[in-house]
C-alpha cells in the first residue's frame, strides 16, 4: 500500500460528506486504514463513564471530539488557499559527510499540481 499524500500539520479542505467545504488542520494520520483526523471536522459525541483520573479527579460526561475521515474525502490546500492534488518532484541537493567531503543526493519535494509551487 502506498503512503498517504496528506501529512500531519497540513491544511486540508473536505470535498465530500456532511462537512463539505470546511478547511482544517490534520491532527493525525492513520495510514493502515487510509484515514485522517482533521481539526473541526466530523465531530462526534462520546459518552464517557466517570472514573478516576491521574490526579484522583472523577471525570465523565459527554465529550465532543473529532472522528476520522477517509483520506479520499480531503484535498491539501496550497499557498493560494485552493485545494490541489499533490505531486512529487525529485531535486538534487549537496550533502556533507562527517569527514568534510561533499556529495550530490536527491530529495523528494511535494508540489502543488494546480500551481506548481512547493507545499511546505
Amino acid at each position: 500500500m502506498a503512503g498517504l499524500k496528506v501529512r500531519k500539520g497540513d491544511t486540508v479542505q473536505v470535498i465530500s460528506g456532511k462537512d463539505k467545504g470546511v478547511k482544517g488542520k490534520v491532527i493525525k494520520t492513520i495510514p493502515e486504514s487510509s484515514r485522517v483526523i482533521v481539526e473541526g471536522v466530523n465531530r462526534v459525541k462520546r459518552h464517557t463513564k466517570a472514573g478516576q483520573g491521574a490526579a484522583g479527579a472523577k471525570t465523565g460526561g459527554i465529550i465532543v471530539q473529532e472522528a476520522s475521515i477517509h483520506v479520499s474525502n480531503v484535498m491539501v490546500v496550497d499557498s493560494d488557499g485552493k485545494p490541489t492534488r499533490v505531486r512529487k518532484r525529485r531535486e538534487t541537493v549537496d550533502k556533507n559527510r562527517p569527514d568534510g567531503t561533499n556529495y550530490a543526493a536527491t530529495r523528494g519535494v511535494r508540489v502543488s499540481a494546480r500551481s506548481g509551487k512547493d507545499i511546505a
